[in-house]
């Protein structure tokens, strides 16, 4: 009885916690319809801003997120050193925090290093082999850019997501599947994407899920969660990663963190929800697992459950490249906010499924880079992963109270003997992996106040990742990484950077005018519903390995 008393108590505090944090005034709040990131070929791109009228020495206009190709460090260090006769105090207010000609030394150091190893010879460590020992302090240059990239293929999800209610395709990917990265300016990625990934929006998590206003819609119980890639076969690709790389993006949530507030915040066995694991006691975060695992039988593009689309292309994948002569193969998993607590899921199936054994033995690598994610299962579910060799690396804004979220009081930070104590009860919650701690007030771009929806934008962390060399390091770009991309969907630029907040949205929000001069929603490519022809055999292969 006193057990119950106590649950009861600690959800009232637990609830209340949650609501009083996420009560942000509604002005920080953009309307869902102009605050998607929605890249299309009817993109309003911003002018270019004349740089002897602003005090801005980037490129807000530029958009491309190219995974292989980035600004040369020395072009950024020589557009950081120029003046053109306006006042150095008004256009470089950042670099007088840290100083030109010290900028200059941390990006040549950091370019030297990057010159003295490459990805090829270094993927594998840079994968966590060795839990990113010596690689985060000070920050190694070669991960600093695959947090990014990685981070980037995670944003490519809320990039590609129709968010507005207006339209009769929200809830699904802008784009098709063959088309994606280009669609998205991503060009030259050195990735395909595979298979798209949906789930099933009849369950409790109502602030998650986007649903269209109108009575005729291309799903009305799926929601697109992400995708499968896999790199491709040309001769750069392979030189550039040193293998094969089989990458899961998941989508997260953007602005809205009301989602947390929808948590069960219980946690239950996995073994439950299908997963090979005969341990009662590896648990996880019921709102998850049903996200995870549900399916709908009467739609077409949730008939399956993610957890068997995503389980049946992996395994095919690996069949198709585990064994390739001459070539190494890894799984990366990647995902922001909601989406990184599918990617520690889903990674753990992976690897608990033997997924990542080939057919002659060979163990291919399972990585999880998280952004902004919450904590998924208890301290048995930590061990497990532990276990399997999937190695997990969490990147968190400091301020963000997601990363905190679920197990607020009953964590992996409560004494040792509490701990012991409350091991078994279904709401004592373990983070899984290493940590790499940002902090929004270093950089000289943002603005210091802490709103929890900014705090917790992926657009802002990976500008965070560009900057950060190690503890107590001045804050100093490596990349040249647009910092005008933070305003992408936030307001969290400072203003005298002169970049509007919320800029990227369809060309009149994807109106077109016909023939006859009306104003319509055109029709787009059927939405692919189809699965792999092969996908119930994967299943029966899946369900009783041979």
């Amino acid at each position: 009885m006193s057990a119950c008393v106590y649950y009861c108590l600690l959800y009232v505090v637990k609830y209340t916690y949650i609501k009083r944090v996420l009560d942000v005034p509604e002005t920080t709040h953009q309307p869902l319809s102009t605050m998607a990131t929605i890249p299309s070929h009817n993109l309003l791109l911003p002018k270019p801003i004349n740089q002897s009228a602003h005090s801005l020495s980037f490129k807000p206009h530029s958009t491309l997120l190219n995974f292989p190709a980035r600004s040369s460090p020395v072009a950024v260090t020589r557009a950081l050193s120029t003046t053109d006769g306006a006042s150095t105090s008004s256009r470089l207010e950042p670099l007088e925090n840290y100083g030109i000609t010290a900028a200059e030394d941390v990006r040549r150091r950091d370019r030297e290093a990057k010159e003295s190893k490459s990805l090829r010879d270094t993927w594998r460590k840079i994968q966590g082999e060795d839990d990113w020992a010596g690689l985060m302090d000070p920050m190694d240059p070669v991960l600093r850019s695959e947090l990014i990239r990685y981070g980037e293929m995670a944003q490519a999800c809320y990039d590609a997501f129709d968010f507005d209610p207006f339209s009769k395709y929200c809830g699904s990917c802008r784009f098709t599947r063959k088309k994606l990265f280009d669609s998205l300016g991503i060009f030259d990625s050195g990735y395909e994407a595979a298979r798209y990934l949906y789930a099933t929006s009849n369950i409790n998590l109502p602030n998650f899920f986007s649903k269209s206003r109108w009575s005729k819609v291309w799903s009305k119980n799926a929601n697109w969660m992400g995708y499968v890639a896999v790199s491709d076969d040309s001769e750069a690709t392979r030189h550039r990663l040193g293998r094969r790389d089989i990458a899961i993006a998941w989508r997260g949530t953007v602005t809205q963190l009301e989602w947390i507030a929808d948590l069960k915040d219980f946690l239950k066995p996995v073994s439950g929800n299908g997963f090979r694991c005969r341990d009662p006691a590896v648990k996880a975060e019921s709102g998850f697992l049903d996200l995870y695992t549900d399916k709908d039988t009467s739609c077409n593009f949730s008939k399956f459950s993610a957890r068997e689309q995503l389980l049946t292309e992996v395994k095919r994948l690996v069949e198709r490249y585990g064994d390739e002569e001459g070539d190494d193969l890894s799984i990366t998993v990647t995902g922001h906010s909601l989406g990184g607590a599918l990617a520690v899921l889903s990674a753990y199936d992976v690897a608990e499924m033997g997924l990542n054994r080939t057919k002659k033995g060979k163990v291919v690598p399972v990585t999880v880079f998280t952004y902004s994610a919450p904590r998924v299962g208890n301290i048995r579910f930590k061990e497990r992963m532990e276990e399997l060799g999937v190695k997990v690396l969490r990147m968190v804004n400091k301020h963000d109270v997601v990363p905190k979220s679920p197990g607020l009081f009953l964590n992996e930070h409560a004494p040792d003997a509490l701990k012991q104590l409350a091991g078994g009860l279904p709401w004592c919650y373990c983070h899984v992996g290493e940590k790499l701690a940002l902090d929004h007030q270093n950089s000289p771009f943002l603005k210091p106040s802490v709103d929890l929806s900014t705090a917790h934008n992926l657009e802002a962390l990976l500008h965070l990742l560009d900057g950060y060399h190690g503890k107590g390091q001045r804050f100093v770009l490596s990349s040249g990484r647009d910092p005008a991309l933070v305003n992408k969907a936030s307001d969290f630029l400072k203003d005298h950077f002169m970049v509007p907040p919320y800029w990227r949205q369809d060309a009149n929000k994807g109106m077109v005018r016909h023939t006859d001069g009306r104003w319509i929603q055109p029709d787009r490519i059927r939405a692919e519903d189809h699965h792999a022809p092969d996908i119930h055999h994967l299943l029966t292969q899946l369900h009783h390995p041979s």
